[in-house]
């Protein structure tokens, strides 16, 4: 997978300032951007990495979209519980 088009990027940054001062007071929107682009480039250099740590099953079973999923309800859950439902429905 590549990195994400810009206008995309942006979209993400945007959404980062609306959803709470916990983004905007820390760092100006300038640095902000910064770290959402460089968020990307990580996600991207890494994604051999993510693959090679997940069981055979799931390397070659799951799609590429599957396992981006897969890693933001992961990382959604360490944000809270409630955040990761809200994300991916019930689990129950």
């Amino acid at each position: 997978m590549a990195v994400l088009p810009d206008a995309d990027r942006t979209r993400i940054w945007r959404g980062l300032m609306r959803i709470g001062e916990r983004y905007a007071d820390p760092i100006d929107k300038a640095a902000l951007r910064a770290a959402v682009d460089a968020t990307d480039d990580w996600i991207d250099a890494n994604a051999a990495s993510f693959n090679a740590a997940l069981p055979a099953a799931a390397q070659s079973g799951l799609t590429g979209a599957q396992k981006t999923l897969m890693f933001c309800g992961v990382a959604a859950f360490r944000v809270s519980p409630a955040f990761a439902q809200r994300l991916l429905g019930g689990m129950d």
